[in-house]
């Protein structure tokens, strides 16, 4: 028994935690929720109710949030009028708030139009809430809105009534009313008189705030005659713009319809225009260097337009010269025509010749055929031709006549014929010396296979330099201290005769030789 009844004093504890915590959670959702359930009321002073009674809407941008809840008199002989706020997220009056009692039907209800702060920057830290009034005094708890932050509207009702008398009796009306009630309080007077209508104290805050910016004001002034001057200068031609735009809108009136599709269209144009736009951008910064080099070369550019009318005249004269030659040269031209259809044609025939021919040019610059050949004609050259002391001579001599080949029967009018000599001595039938000079009697002897001595022997005697060279000046016998050009040191080849042989025999080898 004594554990069931722990176990059930256990689960009532639990329980009441639960539902205090969950009281608990209420009444945060509710503050959350933007206020409580706490009454606000405002008392707010009026100088006159304005037929205002209790049970009147409370509204707040056409809004209700609560109902008037008294309207009780004040010492100070004003109204006392009790908004019950009831709507949550409207129980934050501020220092700067304002009420106005105004018509809500033509039967003289009436409403309190309110404003709980008034409209600020963004970021701006808000005003402080109303005062609570004390204990002790009316209206304690109370948040008090004084009576400069309350407006009391001449109703339409009441002007209309004034109206239906005579403007002397409205006159005498008023001057009774005020003589008695308002005896000695001009200042009351002034304040109720500007409470009364809102219009009047927002012009005060304007005037206020303009003569807080008198130095701007004056400023602007003066910059204003600064900028209307040049106006007033063309005030005809500033005149003619409006009388034109005039013109302008009734145009656009008389095409409503195109416009309205245009300004449909203009935010699809938009869309587009931007990306455009951005391309834009992209080509102006690739574009910059060059217009920077375009700057640069700017004065050139000038100087070559400076120039080129001076030019233009020089080239006409070359143009009109050329157009007299083109007139000359039409006709030949125009006769090289066919010449220019052989040429295609034979241009078409030669083009397997030159492709071969092109192949053969590049087989021999690969191949140094170009260099073989020139070898060729130097070293063919070097063999047909010698060089000693006394100049250049022939290592061989052509024989130009119509008996050029070996022939077993000879033509008639050739008896030359080639044969070969037997053993070392050579044929003497085949050289005849009256007609054949010394050495090359010698030298075709030794080329038909003789000895050099063989050919001394056979053709004996000694002949002048002079006369061997078909040419004439000092005799001189041809010995054999004869030296080669180029000495010892220049490789060349030398020859020593036998002891039987004189000495043209080592001269003769040496020409036979090159040296």
């Amino acid at each position: 028994m004594r554990k069931e009844s722990d176990g059930r004093r256990s689960l009532a504890a639990g329980l009441g935690g639960a539902v205090v915590v969950a009281c608990l959670a209420i009444v945060l959702l509710a503050v959350a929720a933007g206020g409580s359930n706490r009454p606000y009321t405002v008392r707010a002073i009026f100088d006159d109710a304005a037929n205002a009674i209790a049970g009147e809407n409370i509204k707040i941008d056409g809004v209700k949030v609560g109902t008037v809840q008294s309207v009780t008199p004040t010492p100070q002989a004003r109204a006392a009028v009790v908004l019950d706020i009831e709507s949550p997220g409207f129980k934050d009056f501020r220092a700067d708030a304002s009420c106005t009692i105004r018509p809500q039907a033509l039967l003289g209800e009436k409403y309190v139009d309110c404003l709980p702060t008034q409209p600020r920057v963004e970021g701006t830290p808000p005003p402080p809430p109303l005062k609570t009034i004390p204990r002790g005094q009316e209206g304690a708890g109370q948040k008090l809105l004084p009576v400069e932050n309350t407006h009391s509207p001449v109703d339409p009702d009441l002007l209309n009534d004034i109206n239906r008398l005579p403007e002397r009796q409205r006159l005498t009306i008023i001057l009774n009313e005020l003589g008695v009630g308002l005896a000695g309080r001009g200042r009351d007077l002034r304040a109720v008189i500007r409470r009364a209508n809102p219009a009047l104290q927002e012009l005060d805050k304007v005037l206020a705030i303009l003569a807080s910016e008198n130095h701007v004001l004056a400023k602007l002034a003066v910059d204003s005659d600064i900028a209307l001057k040049p106006l007033a200068k063309v005030r005809k031609q500033f005149a003619e713009y409006f009388a034109q735009s005039s013109t302008v809108s009734e145009a656009s009136a008389r095409h409503l319809t195109a416009l309205e599709r245009n300004l449909i269209l203009f935010p699809p144009f938009l869309e587009q225009l931007g990306p455009a736009l951005e391309r834009l951008a992209r080509l102006a910064d690739q574009t910059t260097p060059v217009f920077t080099d375009l700057g640069t070369a700017a004065p050139a550019i000038n100087q070559a337009f400076t120039q080129l009318p001076a030019f233009s005249s020089s080239s006409t004269v070359y143009f009109k010269s050329l157009g007299k030659s083109g007139r000359l040269s039409g006709p030949a031209l125009v006769a090289v025509e066919p010449l220019l259809s052989h040429l295609h044609s034979l241009g078409g025939a030669a083009l397997p010749f030159s492709k071969n021919f092109s192949s053969l040019f590049n087989s021999l610059r690969s191949t140094g055929g170009l260099e073989r050949i020139l070898d060729f004609i130097f070293l063919g050259a070097g063999s047909a031709n010698g060089y000693d002391s006394l100049g250049h001579f022939l290592r061989t001599e052509g024989l130009a006549t119509i008996c050029q080949t070996y022939a077993l029967n000879p033509s008639s009018g050739c008896s030359a014929k080639l044969a070969s000599s037997s053993g070392s001595t050579a044929s003497a039938s085949a050289i005849n010396p009256s007609s054949t000079s010394l050495i090359m009697a010698r030298t075709l002897a030794v080329l038909k296979g003789a000895t050099p001595a063989q050919a001394l022997s056979r053709y004996p005697g000694a002949e002048r330099v002079a006369s061997a060279l078909g040419g004439s000046g000092a005799a001189s016998e041809v010995g054999a201290s004869t030296q080669p050009v180029g000495g010892a040191s220049a490789g060349t080849t030398y020859y020593t005769p036998a002891a039987e042989g004189s000495s043209a025999g080592g001269m003769l080898l040496n020409y036979l030789l090159g040296n």
